[in-house]
């Protein structure tokens, strides 16, 4: 029965001041509640690590909840379904859902998606199928959409939201696609698997001179996951017209006082640059078509994408740590041994 069984699972210990490290969570085992009718139980086998989780550490507003010192903390998780109490969901579907942080979950069936992992394995879900494929979508064909001929600019392009994103955009009609990486490696990818034209490497030197280098008659668009140097360097190329989506800032996340604001933004009024900031749960309803599309693309070759894998929940914490120093190449993901089901 479900109330005989515990998992463990991973808490915020205390909130940071500045960076995060492995003393602000804590991995603790717990019972598990018993179902209720229209609930089941999900042996989860993937969880996503994902930057704005850090901001959740955070006991400030923002578009979600900051986690509660001493409680779980959440995020999307794919499993496997191992008690039903809900029709509609069998027991052995695949399922994702946002209650990730643990090997088990019990969850109110309508808050779970049942995966087709017929021809594309699980946690694809969790990556270019997921919230983070759909974001590159959104924000390349609405947010800052791409038209033919378009010089591109993506920044940490060798992440989980821009590895897709270049080859969106190269899908889209760009006609150059341009990223920004952390390290020689992670440059090298960027054109040998991810699409892009040209890769900047911002430890090599000033990130503006290298934009500069790369684009000399300028961008139209530019994916933002950076902020800081990356978004006045771009406003600094961009080109009069040119559309911004800010989807992420990672320079500023563990930032202890406000962040300035680019000393070059009077140029962005004068250049009529469009600059729209981007949620993604706003644009949950193009899921099904970004679904079709990137299925695909997926499958004729046309989208590549690559994983980062920590094996076991206990490495989940360093995980996220590794995203926040730009440790991962594609979407980092935790791999979770959980226990068997009777255990």
């Amino acid at each position: 029965m479900t109330h005989d069984r515990t998992g463990r699972e991973i808490r915020l210990a205390a909130r940071p001041h500045g960076a995060p490290g492995p003393q602000h969570f804590e991995l603790v085992r717990t019972a598990l509640p018993a179902l209720t009718d229209g609930q089941v139980l999900v042996r989860n086998t993937w969880m996503s690590v994902d930057p704005y989780m850090r901001g959740r550490m955070d006991d400030a507003p923002s578009y979600l909840p900051p986690f509660q010192v001493g409680a779980s903390l959440e995020g999307s998780a794919v499993g496997v379904v191992v008690e039903s109490r809900a029709a509609g969901v069998p027991e052995g579907a695949t399922v994702s859902h946002f209650l990730g942080w643990r090997e088990y979950a019990v969850l109110d069936a309508a808050t779970a998606r049942v995966l087709d992992v017929s021809t594309v394995p699980a946690q694809v879900y969790l990556g270019p199928l997921g919230t983070t494929g759909l974001t590159a979508y959104v924000a390349l064909s609405e947010i800052a959409p791409v038209r033919p001929g378009d010089t591109v600019f993506v920044s940490a392009a060798a992440g989980a939201v821009g590895s897709v994103a270049g080859q969106v955009a190269r899908l889209l009609g760009a006609a150059r696609v341009i990223g920004s990486a952390g390290g020689p490696q992670k440059a090298k990818r960027l054109v040998a698997d991810f699409g892009y034209d040209a890769a900047l490497d911002h430890r090599a030197g000033p990130i503006a001179a290298q934009l500069t280098e790369a684009a000399p008659e300028g961008i139209d668009v530019y994916l933002d996951n950076v902020g800081g140097d990356h978004l006045a360097a771009a406003i600094a190329a961009a080109r009069p017209g040119a559309r911004f989506a800010l989807v992420g800032a990672v320079s500023g996340y563990n930032a202890t006082a406000p962040v300035p604001g680019p000393a070059n933004l009077f140029e962005a009024y004068w250049k009529e640059v469009s600059m729209r900031g981007m949620l993604v749960t706003s644009y949950l309803h193009r899921f099904p078509e970004w679904t079709e599309r990137a299925t695909a693309w997926l499958r004729d070759g046309a989208l590549h994408t690559t994983e980062t894998v920590a094996d076991g929940l206990d490495q989940a914490p360093a995980a996220l740590l590794g995203v926040l120093s730009g440790a991962n190449t594609g979407k980092m993901l935790v791999r979770l041994d959980a226990p068997g089901e009777d255990a």
